[in-house]
């Protein structure tokens, strides 16, 4: 099925091991790969510039953050993680505490690390559907995601992502806490 965010096929009936997806993804590392929960396989386009800017920003303001805090490591929208409900999911941006990316084993971070980020982010482009990215962050909620901030700005709004909340709408331009999972950490978003 072709959708504005990629083209997404259905592989439920092929079972791919996480092992076989990691190969799918070394063969083909020209194409940006996730897998659903549900098994679905998703092929991404690329972003245009401006998406790419923004998450670049995005990233960095991330990064910053982290590099003065040193509370964990921050990883950018090629890293993808094995979420515990089986999704193989790639977030713009990610961050894990220190004390859970230390638990992993060194061949586990080598890979695809069986892991759900602490934090994400995802920014909607121009070409991405809004309800299949609110599924991811709802998919990433369901793996144990602390805190996630899904930055629309097709429609001007954030929608923040905690555990056993309902789902907060923030029209932009806005000023974001990293609450208790990011201490310190505030953006400021612009309209876009």
């Amino acid at each position: 099925m072709m959708t504005s965010e990629g083209v997404i096929l259905n592989i439920k009936n092929v079972g791919l091991t996480d092992e076989q997806f990691y190969q799918l993804c070394q063969i083909n590392e020209n194409w940006k790969l996730e897998q659903t929960a549900k098994g679905e396989l998703i092929i991404m386009p690329p972003v245009g510039a401006i998406s790419g800017n923004r998450e670049a920003d995005l990233n960095g303001f991330v990064w910053l953050w982290n590099r003065q805090t040193g509370l964990g490591k921050v990883f950018s929208s090629s890293t993808i993680f094995i979420l515990p409900n089986g999704g193989k999911r790639s977030p713009d941006v990610a961050w894990i505490a220190n004390e859970r990316w230390e638990a992993l084993t060194p061949e586990e971070r080598e890979k695809f690390a069986p892991i759900c980020p602490d934090f994400v982010i995802e920014l909607r482009s121009r070409t991405d559907s809004l309800e299949l990215l609110q599924e991811k962050m709802q998919e990433y909620l369901n793996s144990g995601l602390r805190l996630g901030w899904l930055i629309d700005p097709q429609n001007q709004q954030v929608e923040i992502y905690r555990q056993n909340q309902s789902v907060e709408v923030i029209s932009l331009p806005t000023t974001l806490s990293g609450e208790n999972v990011l201490p310190q950490f505030v953006l400021e978003l612009p309209m876009f």
